[in-house]
């Protein structure tokens, strides 16, 4: 057993109705850190599970003419489903309505009233029963909810109160102490400047106005405010303060907690004081992650922009889910998802890319070596050396990127190696050698570094996709074990030679983008897919430019051919001080990295550019902005107040001339 530990979990997610995209994305993202851990050699306990008290769930229970248990119970199977469906493999599931965690959350309550951090008093406030949080009057916005705009109720009751404001200074200095502490780091300034600086209230942890909740002990008109309840799953799953603690003693403190941005409130506030009190050690980070939105915002069931996990696993596969989410963005940041962008994910990135590679290779060993893959020989061919190294570039920033959560830039840093491994083809030009006996050593080496390559990307693609990498091993030859451990893609040359490869159904088959776009469009608003592609249809797309514009006067072919277009990928970003739309970027052009900048700073974050391909005008005149060398400039396309950037494949190597 390895003496190694990881505890991570998510949220426990609220079962008033069915969950969506944001939901499967925080679970795929803890799936993927745990499964990284485990195959590190790390012992790994994973969490998730549900938060099933309160007035929400016993005003919907009372809609459905069902008690509070039934409603919940019959939620929690889907949820169970969906988590089945998607793969995650977590160690336990918690539900606060579970006597293992009720009779410890009575404890921790009674020891707080004990040693006076609880207290009795009268409560009058803002109350938002969705969020199931209260506000001071000034923290509303036109007098509705602050996070979800919902109107909110006024609520005077008898209550029960923690002493937050007692453990303020306390909290601050653990800030200064654990930097790390909350991630990103603008989450912490918001906690500091927006929560803590103005001055902790004491928080109203009982309710009275109504039943469906833990009994506060020897106070059984009161409720357990959800803050208590809830937060203390992470501890009443490893079998705190009970007799079998084992769990607890191994794996407490948390090394990571994942939430959504919008609790980092009490995970960050509420829940490190609550610790502080009861002289418990504080979980090592808090991972708030942002909102998957849509192009007309926050997600809405009444304006038919929930997207459903469910519907593209069923009709894409699992594994096309889990890349575009982990891929497609920052992890930290807001992202939208468009169903284009999901088509052009699954298209260039695991059809062309990985299974196109995947397909190629196979075939051409079964074409040249009857299907036996030849044996390692070390550097034959010019370009054996390159791919090794990128390789091992590949890993490396992979693993470093893993520690940090970087998922993004995890997956961006294994594609490099990918797209290298398809330039190897185009270099070493198998069918060419094949002509020639005299290069049967070159051809031999060729086909040995492709299905390597390929060996190398399956192993470290496991934390991502769980289907894929076993599908590659049957292609390839290769058994679950020794050849599939970790630690053995960073030893080129460990695929024996002679191993058998077989060919079989492409991994990721290519989609009709018209077709997949359209079928998307329509599960969103809860339809079905139309007949007839939705290129057929007459009428325009929404935000569309429906109105012709005023052309620019035309110009000859030759004006046009002294514009220098090439591919270019984002290494780093910054804002450009005292300048609030302009964004500094540093652009890898293949051949030499220049610095461009850009007034695109409403629209893109630093963090969602780092990693990206675009186009750069890369023979403009430079120029200075704000005192900034800006050496070319980049494309997109903008509409009112929409702007997005022409990008390009990530297969698409930088410097590559734009035609």
């Amino acid at each position: 057993m390895s003496n190694k530990t990881f505890y991570i979990t998510t949220p426990i997610y609220y079962p008033s109705d069915k969950l969506h995209i944001g939901h499967a994305y925080t679970t795929v993202a803890g799936d993927a850190m745990a499964r990284y851990k485990r195959l590190r050699g790390y012992e790994v306990r994973y969490l998730t599970g549900t938060d099933e008290h309160g007035q929400k769930i016993e005003r919907k229970a009372q809609e459905k003419g069902k008690t509070p248990q039934q409603f919940v119970d019959d939620i929690v199977v889907g949820i169970k489903e969906l988590w089945k469906k998607l793969d995650i493999s977590n160690d336990d599931f918690i539900r606060t309505t579970e006597d293992r965690h009720k009779r410890v959350v009575e404890r921790i309550f009674a020891k707080l009233v004990e040693q006076d951090d609880i207290y009795k008093g009268a409560y009058e406030g803002w109350y938002c029963t969705p969020c199931e949080s209260f506000f001071l009057e000034r923290q509303l916005v036109d007098g509705n909810c602050p996070d979800c705009g919902r109107p909110v109720e006024l609520v005077k009751e008898e209550s029960y109160f923690f002493r937050m404001s007692k453990y303020a200074d306390r909290l601050l200095q653990f800030y200064n102490d654990n930097p790390e502490f909350i991630q990103p780091e603008s989450r912490k300034n918001e906690m500091i400047n927006n929560f803590i600086k103005p001055g902790l209230e004491d928080l109203a942890v009982s309710r009275t106005t109504f039943d469906w909740g833990i009994k506060v002990p020897n106070d059984p008109k009161h409720v357990v405010y959800v803050w208590i309840d809830a937060l203390s799953n992470y501890i009443t799953a490893l079998g705190y303060d009970t007799p079998d603690d084992e769990l607890y003693r191994k794996f407490w403190p948390a090394d990571v907690h994942l939430v959504g941005k919008e609790i980092v409130r009490f995970h960050t506030i509420y829940w490190p004081i609550m610790l502080m009190a009861l002289d418990l050690p504080l979980p090592k980070k808090v991972f708030a992650h942002g909102w998957w939105l849509t192009k007309e915002g926050k997600m809405s069931k009444s304006k038919g922009t929930v997207i459903d996990p469910v519907k593209l696993i069923d009709r894409y596969g699992l594994d096309v889910l889990r890349y575009f989410l982990l891929r497609e963005v920052p992890f930290g940041s807001d992202g939208t998802f468009t169903p284009e962008s999901f088509v052009e994910r699954t298209n260039f990135d695991l059809a062309n890319d990985l299974g196109n590679l995947l397909n190629r290779t196979v075939a051409m060993i079964g074409k040249y070596f009857d299907g036996v893959v030849p044996a390692y020989a070390g550097d034959v061919t010019a370009f054996d050396s390159p791919l090794r190294e990128q390789a091992a570039e590949s890993i490396a920033t992979l693993e470093a990127a893993m520690e940090k959560m970087e998922f993004s830039v995890a997956l961006t840093a294994l594609w490099q190696l990918v797209s290298r491994t398809n330039k190897y083809i185009d270099e070493t030009q198998p069918w060419v050698l094949a002509k020639d006996e005299a290069k049967r050593a070159e051809l031999a080496s060729s086909m040995y570094h492709l299905a390597e390559s390929l060996r190398i990307v399956s192993i470290v693609l496991q934390p991502f996709l769980t289907t894929t990498p076993q599908s590659m091993w049957t292609q390839l030859g290769i058994e679950p074990g020794e050849l599939t451990a970790w630690e053995s893609a960073k030893q080129f040359g460990t695929l024996p030679g002679g191993t058998r490869v077989g060919k079989g159904e492409p991994i990721f088959p290519r989609l009709d983008a018209t077709e997949e776009i359209a079928f998307i469009i329509s599960s969103m608003s809860g339809g079905t897919a139309p007949a007839e592609p939705a290129a057929q249809s007459a009428a325009p797309a929404e935000g569309s430019v429906t109105e012709k514009p005023e052309m620019a006067e035309e110009i000859g072919i030759e004006d046009f051919a002294k514009v220098e277009l090439r591919v270019a990928q984002v290494i780093a970003a910054e804002p450009v001080p005292k300048a609030d739309k302009l964004l500094k970027l540093q652009l890898d052009l293949g051949f030499e990295q220049r610095q461009v900048v850009s007034g695109i700073a409403k629209f893109y974050t630093p963090e969602q550019l780092v990693g990206r391909k675009v186009i750069c005008v890369t023979n403009l005149k430079p120029v200075k902005l704000r005192g900034e060398l800006s050496q070319g400039m980049i494309l997109a396309a903008s509409e009112g107040d929409q702007l997005t950037l022409a990008t390009v494949p990530d297969s698409m190597p930088n410097g590559a001339k734009v035609k």
